[in-house]
């Protein structure tokens, strides 16, 4: 291998300078399958926020995952332009992090397809996560989705995440509690590519969010747009309003009657997304010594989410105005990326002694 080019060294992120700094490199994404929502910002995006000017981050938007929607593609393309409004909306700067779209950059099918040589079955089969997914496809909730299978590229999208991560060398990648199993696969692949072959993957660490799981606005469930239980990041102030106003909000009580603050879930937003935690503890207090009507938690909780999304609106709507702003982060971004894709396929190639033609 020649030296790295200054865009392959870690930390480098300028669109315009090309300079050069010390930091890790982060790898981290989300399948475009529709709108974001405030479970993505209390589980990932707010946590992205902060650490763009502490890491090297490269965002994925990962459309091969996006399998399990293979009928309807249409879905899919619109939706890798609303998860980057979405990104850009919540403060990720793409002048600092890198926006990937992960088809356009090949090098990760290209990797997928190597690792998929020494990982087996039996592995992927153990995956919890995997399994809980694959058992949704096959046995859906909404009827009219019944009888659909499980498509090859979703049964194997754990390699594919495995090869996202190993790709640009990522040292840190922020998930969700429930993807944990993912990163210790990829661990587990890049101590095994380093002892059989050459030393090239760092082994990741992952970094859960500060709140590992937000139920949807049904009390029952993850936010999850499957399931259509959601407050979207670009959901107006009227439909927030609406949305919170039909919340469950625990057993059947009187407006004076003390309830158990674990079994209403609007507590569980209050405590993730109200900045005033002194007020919060005092109606958690009142609540269960006296009573909090159902209402007042919600007129609450409302205005809460209103001041938090509001800068978010004009954000987006700024970028909606002028879309060829988000066309240039993503080109950008997924040209970034691929540099360093382009020197570690190169590495792995070599690791793997395939570089055929050379030697003749």
């Amino acid at each position: 291998m020649d030296a790295e080019s200054v865009a392959d060294r870690p930390g480098s992120t300028s669109m315009s300078t090309g300079a050069t700094t010390e930091k890790k490199r982060i790898l981290t994404g989300i399948r475009p399958t529709g709108p974001l929502h405030l479970g993505h910002y209390a589980g990932a995006l707010e946590n992205w926020v902060k650490l763009q000017s502490e890491y090297d981050c490269h965002f994925l938007i990962a459309d091969y995952q996006a399998s399990d929607y293979a009928g309807d593609l249409a879905r899919v393309r619109s939706a890798v332009w609303e998860v980057a409004l979405d990104w850009l909306a919540v403060g990720l700067d793409p002048e600092i992090g890198s926006f990937v779209v992960e088809s356009l950059v090949p090098e990760n099918a290209e990797l997928t397809t190597w690792l998929a040589w020494f990982l087996s079955v039996g592995v992927l089969e153990r995956n919890p996560t995997l399994k809980v997914e694959m058992e949704a496809i096959e046995n859906p909730e909404d009827a009219t989705a019944k009888g659909k299978s499980v498509p090859v590229a979703f049964y194997i999208y754990p390699v594919m995440q495995v090869a996202n991560i190993l790709l640009p060398r990522a040292h840190l990648v922020p998930v969700g509690a429930d993807q944990l199993p993912h990163i210790e696969l990829t661990r587990e692949m890049a101590r095994r590519f380093n002892r059989e072959f050459k030393p090239i993957f760092p082994e990741p660490e992952a970094l859960v969010g500060r709140v590992p799981r937000l139920l949807g606005i049904d009390g029952h469930a993850k936010m999850s747009k499957s399931r259509g239980n959601t407050i979207d990041l670009r959901d107006s102030a009227d439909s927030v309003a609406k949305k919170v106003r039909g919340m469950y909000g625990g057993p059947p009580r009187g407006a004076n009657e003390p309830g158990k603050v674990s079994a209403n879930p609007v507590f569980g937003y209050l405590d993730a997304f109200d900045r005033d935690a002194a007020e919060v503890r005092d109606l958690k207090e009142r609540y269960e010594r006296r009573g909090v009507s159902n209402k007042e938690l919600k007129d609450r909780l409302t205005t809460v989410l209103n001041e938090l999304l509001e800068p978010m609106r004009q954000r987006r709507a700024k970028y909606e105005r002028n879309m060829s702003l988000v066309r240039e982060a993503l080109e950008h971004g997924t040209k970034r990326n691929r540099v360093i894709a382009t020197a570690t396929m190169e590495m792995v190639r070599d690791a793997l002694d395939l570089n055929y033609l050379r030697k003749y």
